[in-house]
């Protein structure tokens, strides 16, 4: 299902804070005591920015745990390695009522450091580029995929991370071209939101 608002001072703005609202419902609809929900899309298409304004108006009482996969990402190469290690070792977990552990991806350092615990009584949301595949969207209720045209994506990405994303964009891209011819993740959404 599509959404998109035509007109507004914020067209992007508006956007999100009205798919914050479809989402909000969705989350209510399957009373869960602990949904997943999974937000995918390609850089820069406003993920990050929905899954804030998700998490300041979260409709449950119980407060939800977020995994970002940028936190995850082993190094420039690494979408699809992140994905197949959250969906086995956080998302199956948790679907299966066992904790779940993530590795944060040190970019610094460029190796694994820390994990972390996922607690399978609470809420999760799961964001970044290529989290919804086959795989992963029967262990979610709530599925996303955040449209946007290229030139608005490249230009918010490279403004939020400047000359350290600059030169990756190709690179990232076609990983994310990949993931999309492979794993169709719009045709996996409940939701898919059009950002301008």
């Amino acid at each position: 299902m599509s959404f998109a608002r035509s007109r507004s001072d914020d067209p992007v703005g508006q956007v999100l804070t009205d798919a914050t609202d479809v989402l909000r419902d969705d989350i209510l609809a399957r009373a869960a005591p602990s949904p997943v929900i999974l937000i995918d899309g390609r850089s820069g298409a406003g993920k990050t920015s929905l899954t804030r304004l998700l998490l300041e108006r979260w409709p449950l009482d119980a407060a939800p745990q977020l995994l970002a996969l940028d936190s995850t990402y082993p190094g420039w190469d690494g979408l699809d390695a992140a994905v197949e290690d959250v969906t086995h070792n956080v998302l199956i977990p948790h679907a299966a009522g066992q904790q779940g552990r993530w590795r944060r991806w040190d970019w610094g350092a460029g190796e694994y450091a820390e994990s972390h615990g996922v607690d399978p009584g609470l809420p999760l949301v799961v964001e970044g580029s290529g989290i919804l595949t086959p795989a992963s969207a029967v262990l979610a209720g709530v599925r996303v995929w955040v449209e946007s045209p290229a030139d608005s994506r490249r230009e918010r990405a490279l403004e939020r991370d400047g000359d350290t994303y600059r030169p990756h964009w190709e690179r990232w891209a076609r990983q994310e071209d990949d993931h999309i011819t492979r794993d169709e993740p719009a045709a996996h959404a409940t939701r898919v939101f059009v950002v301008p």
